[in-house]
This record gives C-alpha cells, sequence and structure tokens, in this order.
C-alpha cells in the first residue's frame, strides 16, 4: 500500500487528491515533456532530424549500457530482450513520426493531436489487455481531447488544412497508447528492471535510427556542433527527457493503469503551454487556459477521492 498524499482545498469544500508516488512522478515527466519541444527545436536547427536522433539516442544509451547486466537476473531472458526490442521499435517509430510530423504541421495541431494518444490508449488497454475502461475514465478522455483541442486551435484552426505531418502525428498517438499498455504487459510477464528495459530500447533505437540515417534519403552526416547552447538541449533531452522520462514511464506501466499513465502525460501540453508563456514570453488566450483547466479536470475526474485506483 502506498501512504496517499493529502491535497486540501483553501476555497469550499474539503477534499482529497490520492496520488501514488510515481504517479507524481509521472506529471514531474510531463512538465519535463512540455519543455522538451523547445530544446529539440533548438538541436534540430543545428542538425539534420534523424542525426540528431542517432546522437541523442546513442548518448543515452551509452550512459544506461551498465544496466544491460540486469536482463540476465530474469527468467527467460531471450524472450525479455526480445520483447523489450520490440518496445523499443515501436517507440523509434513514435520519436521518428512525431519529429518529421512537427515539421509538416503547425505546433497547436502537432500538440493537440499528439494528445490524442489519450483517447486512443483506453482503446488499446481494451484491446491489448482485456481491461474495460470505465465511465469515469472516458469522461476523462472526452475532457481532455476537448482540452487539447481548445489549446491547439485557440488561434483558430482549420481542419482543412490537414497535412501529412498532421497523420504522422495521429499515427505517433495511436502508437503511443500501443506503447503504454504493451509496456505494461511485458513488465507484468518478464519483471525486466526499468533501468534495463530503457537501456534495450535505447540501443534498438540507436541502431534504428543509424540504419535509417544511412538508407533514407536526405541531408547526409555534418559535423557535430560546437556550440553551448546546442549541448545544454541536448544535455537536457538525454538526461531528463529520455533516461528519466523512460525510467518512470517503465517503472510506472507496472504500477498503475495505462490509462491513469496516459492521463498523467496527457497534461504534457498545459506544461508546454506554461513553459512557453513563462520561459519564450508567448501570448496564450483565454480560451487556451480554459483548455489547459479541461485537461487538468480530466486528470481529476480519473483521480478523485473515493474511486478506486486501478
Amino acid at each position: 500500500m502506498h501512504k496517499p498524499f493529502v491535497i486540501h482545498s483553501e476555497a469550499g469544500n474539503r477534499y482529497w487528491l490520492l496520488l501514488k508516488p510515481v504517479e507524481w512522478l509521472l506529471l514531474l515527466v510531463a512538465v519535463i515533456w512540455g519543455g522538451s519541444y523547445s530544446a529539440a527545436k533548438l538541436a534540430t536547427t543545428e542538425l539534420p532530424v534523424l542525426q540528431f536522433l542517432v546522437l541523442r539516442f546513442g548518448l543515452t544509451f551509452l550512459l544506461l549500457a551498465p544496466a544491460l547486466r540486469g536482463i540476465t537476473s530474469v527468467a527467460s531472458w531471450k524472450s525479455s530482450l526480445a520483447g523489450a526490442s520490440l518496445l523499443g521499435a515501436i517507440l523509434l517509430a513514435i520519436f521518428v513520426c512525431e519529429t518529421f510530423g512537427v515539421t509538416q504541421t503547425t505546433a497547436s495541431n502537432a500538440a493537440f493531436l499528439i494528445s490524442l494518444c489519450v483517447v486512443f490508449t483506453p482503446l488499446c488497454e481494451w484491446l491489448f489487455l482485456g481491461e474495460r475502461p470505465d465511465r469515469a475514465a472516458l469522461m476523462a478522455c472526452g475532457l481532455s481531447f476537448l482540452g487539447a483541442a481548445l489549446l491547439a486551435f485557440q488561434g483558430g484552426g482549420d481542419l482543412s488544412q490537414l497535412t501529412l505531418g498532421d497523420g504522422l502525428m495521429v499515427l505517433a498517438a495511436v502508437l503511443r497508447g500501443v506503447m503504454v499498455c504493451l509496456t505494461r504487459r511485458q513488465s507484468l510477464r518478464f519483471k525486466l528492471p526499468a533501468l534495463t528495459l530503457t537501456a534495450v530500447q535505447m540501443g534498438v533505437m540507436t541502431v534504428g535510427s543509424l540504419m535509417l540515417m544511412t538508407l533514407a534519403p536526405g541531408p547526409g552526416w555534418t559535423a557535430i556542433p560546437a556550440t553551448p547552447a546546442f549541448w545544454w538541449a541536448m544535455a537536457f533531452l538525454v538526461l531528463f527527457c529520455t533516461i528519466l522520462a523512460f525510467f518512470v514511464q517503465n517503472y510506472a506501466a507496472a504500477r498503475t493503469s495505462p490509462s491513469r499513465v496516459a492521463l498523467l502525460m496527457g497534461s504534457e501540453p498545459l506544461w508546454g503551454a506554461l513553459i512557453a508563456v513563462i520561459w519564450m514570453k508567448e501570448h496564450m488566450s483565454l480560451q487556451g487556459w480554459i483548455g489547459g483547466l479541461l485537461i487538468v479536470s480530466s486528470t481529476w475526474l480519473v483521480l478523485r477521492p473515493g474511486r478506486r485506483s486501478p
């Protein structure tokens, strides 16, 4: 049993919001990922996208390589390695879709469409795990979907302008839902240490992005930038957005339901907006703030007092 964190309301009735410690970590990851867009945008202005992915995942894999020893600590380690490699391949597909998708659509459309993973995850959970989402989870998905739409289209979005990039972002959102559910299934089946699972994923992603960089048409290899801004961005992406984030997600997969993971991570667009307003000095309309409030409300709906945790 985890010891709940208690939050008191200063106005109105007193209420309890129960969060497992691991769910607080998921919220932290959502905040970190909210800031990853700016860091990735900065890095990819100095390096081609695929070469950037090779460097990012390669550095991460080197740092996590010692954790590979943990793979022999579980029974059926060959099956565990195969399962972890599959997850790494799906994760690579997500990053490729997201990275190229963002370059071919507007930032607002990208934020909206990737948030569809909150809607897709309960459906994937039903499909892959046989766990039918309850009414509260479905309502929360709808609220999160609406909130993301308000955030994304606060400038007046036009669905007729949907592009190939939009399609790639939708595919990435579907793959995110699949990823969360398969990670939970693999974690429960093989009990692979979270850090070891992350290391295997990074190895697969490094090899995969290297193959894509070598075989796919596009810009060739270029010199690695030496600017401090590039390396600060890369350090943030490697240490926080990759190592910490995927360790927490893998660790949480066996300790809370995929729908709760997706809803907590689904607050990422809100944090991204807050970071943009505070750090990048961007303006966000009242409609955008209402959308952010709906995303937060959807999270509370699933974690509200008196609701049994899955």
